[in-house]
């Protein structure tokens, strides 16, 4: 069955047809650039861009960068203060003129990676973390989602949350380079295997694909591994939540 997946990011919005049965994408990855200010009509009109240009009616999912609990949007994150509360599938899906199913954006590039990636078979409590704008995480134990593990939330000493000090948009704005920024994701690192001592740590978004420019700054117990599916698997994985 063909799904629409669409990945909501605070830089770029993108799109593509899946395959739902074997996570492969059947277009090529379409992206608008997320609207200034990052308002909730404004990114509703872009998701709507988006299916508009696959011309594509039938089942949606959209991976979205913050808390989603039964559709409403719990935390603003990196968006404006206007999301607090909003019911999300109801904003898109009243744009779109269709249903759509809204899930964390993270929790949507691990379902991709437990479903269709390096997590298949994984057992035990294994941790998707995916590096962009902020840091998003998702959570399986034995396969099974544990919904709005947001570890990017963590307080770290000045900053409100880590994310702030260790997102690739750190890495960019304090101009650092990769082994500079890459002892900072080392330490987020060190929170999340003290606080949940996961079994696996599998790494995903935008500075995935670049994980060979900072996996050695990369120290501590738990196995540390890219995602197959890399900054695809937002995508991927919004689409086989939709179903």
């Amino acid at each position: 069955m063909k799904v629409l997946g669409i990945d909501i990011g605070g830089s770029g919005i993108k799109g593509a047809l899946v395959d739902s049965v074997t996570g492969e994408k059947l277009t090529k990855r379409h992206r608008i650039v997320t609207p200034e200010g990052r308002k909730p009509k404004d990114m509703a009109r872009v998701v709507a861009e988006l299916v508009k240009h696959f011309d594509h009616k039938g089942p949606i999912g959209v991976g979205f960068p913050t808390v989603i609990k039964n559709g409403v949007c719990k935390s603003p994150g990196n968006l404006h203060k206007k999301w607090l509360g909003v019911n999300v599938e109801k904003l898109f899906g009243e744009a779109i003129g269709q249903p759509v199913k809204v899930i964390n954006d993270a929790d949507a590039a691990g379902f991709a990676s437990m479903n269709y990636g390096v997590g298949k078979g994984e057992k035990g409590l294994v941790v998707m973390i995916t590096i962009g704008t902020g840091l998003g995480s998702g959570a399986f134990f034995n396969g099974e989602l544990i919904p709005n593990f947001e570890l990017g939330q963590i307080p770290y000493k000045k900053y409100k949350k880590i994310e702030l000090w260790a997102a690739d948009s750190a890495k960019t704005r304090d101009e650092l380079t990769y082994l500079q920024w890459g002892k900072r994701f080392n330490t987020f690192l060190k929170y999340v295997e003290l606080i949940i001592a996961p079994d696996l740590i599998i790494i995903g978004g935008g500075a995935s694909k670049d994980f060979d420019e900072f996996k050695s700054c990369i120290n501590i117990a738990t196995p540390v591994i890219p995602a197959e599916l890399r900054n695809q698997a937002g995508i991927v994985g919004a689409a086989a939540a939709a179903l």
